[in-house]
């Protein structure tokens, strides 16, 4: 574009509506008040549709451009929900709110895309529609598979679909992609551990449930360094592991192990439960025990389509300059903007934070400064995708 001189002046209105939200943070699928101004600000820029309550919280708006002629819908998302975290950063606009925070950078992504939606509503310069998509719970909730399941994508012929994540460390104004898979697949485990209990000096007239928990806890660390290809990422870790007595003279009857897997290939992360439930069937049996193992799939691979990657890339090197656009490592965070890359293709780009404090962490604040950039970024895809005939 770069930064047009309309969306540069968007830049204070835009930062005071992040600097509201960030004072008054909700969680999950809390996001009432959150929602309630993205709406109101949507329906006074003129969009042509605002539709709330998709995926239950979630506000979706239609700009339409000059003409249809294209036949084609690009979605734009962003993430309401805040972190159940206190805030620690002494900030004038630090959250008002007990416990919770905005320590992911999600209310400078609705606050871009509410500069973005303003922008296109009223330049309208593109052929096609624009959907403008605030999700909340992204953070543990897989807001975005709710969204999806309530008919996004068909609702709203939605042909591609792209987002935003800042990126603490990565330079102002700089951007970084990589086509295919980016984020990890992020499940959970928890296995429950039944033996006998008994007195510490009697083992022998016990089945030992920490005996049972440590062999399990080294052996299943075997499913990524001997069943998974080593040159696919993968990590398998446990996170808690707890018996039934914290007595010194008492064995424990009952143990539990949690634990968490990530890998960036959907064909690993399909092998992993059959692996887990193996293992620990056969050495509770061995120990002459019970295993009960329930798994449970989060958020899958987040997968950039070639090439929609391709074109966030040009449209990032458009707004930021050639060459400003790095190739970002995989990473094993993990992003339930994939449920609506398996439904449409799309990608997810990161836009540099500067040196600020990590992402989840107390002290973290989006930077403001970033914020005509990723207006522009939104812009660009629509203008680029759907140019006027």
């Amino acid at each position: 574009m770069p930064v047009k001189n309309r969306i540069a002046n968007l830049h204070e209105e835009v930062a005071g509506w992040r600097r509201d939200i960030h004072e008054n943070p909700e969680i999950l699928y809390e996001t009432h008040r959150t929602s309630a101004l993205v709406a109101e600000k949507l329906k006074s820029f003129g969009c042509d549709e605002v539709v709330p309550g998709i995926g239950r919280t979630g506000v979706v708006a239609v700009i339409r451009g000059r003409s249809d002629t294209v036949g084609r819908a690009i979605g734009l998302r962003a993430d309401m929900d805040a972190l159940p975290m206190q805030e620690q950063t002494g900030l004038a606009h630090a959250s008002k709110i007990d416990g919770a925070m905005h320590a992911c950078g999600h209310d400078g992504h609705t606050a871009m895309l509410l500069g973005a939606a303003k922008y296109l509503a009223e330049t309208r310069n593109f052929d096609g529609t624009a959907v403008v998509i605030f999700q909340p719970a992204e953070e543990g909730g897989n807001g975005a598979e709710a969204m999806c399941k309530d008919g996004l994508m068909e609702r709203f012929g939605i042909n591609e679909v792209y987002a935003i994540h800042n990126a603490p460390g990565l330079e102002l104004g700089k951007f970084a992609i990589r086509p295919g898979p980016i984020l990890a697949s992020v499940d959970e485990f928890t296995l429950t551990l039944q033996g006998r209990g008994g007195h510490a000096a009697k083992p022998q007239e016990t089945v030992d449930t920490t005996v049972m928990m440590s062999h399990i806890i080294c052996a299943l660390q075997t499913v990524m360094s001997r069943n998974v290809d080593p040159v696919l990422q993968g990590v398998l870790s446990i996170t808690s592991a707890e018996t039934s007595s914290k007595a010194f003279n008492v064995i424990p009857g009952q143990a539990e192990v949690r634990g968490t897997v990530r890998t960036h290939s959907p064909e690993v992360r399909a092998l992993i439960p059959e692996r887990l439930q193996a293992i620990v069937d056969g050495i509770a049996q061995t120990f002459g025990g019970t295993a009960d193992l329930s798994f449970h799939l989060g958020v899958p691979v987040t997968i950039n389509d070639d090439a929609a990657a391709d074109f966030a890339r040009l449209a990032a090197e458009t707004v930021s300059g050639a060459g400003s656009c790095e190739e970002v490592p995989l990473a094993m965070g993990g992003e339930d903007f994939s449920f609506m890359l398996q439904e449409r293709p799309g990608a997810m780009i990161r836009l540099g934070n500067g040196p600020s404090a990590g992402l989840h962490h107390p002290e973290y604040d989006f930077n403001d400064e970033a914020i005509p950039t990723g207006i522009s970024w939104f812009a660009e895809m629509i203008e680029q995708r759907m140019p006027v005939a």
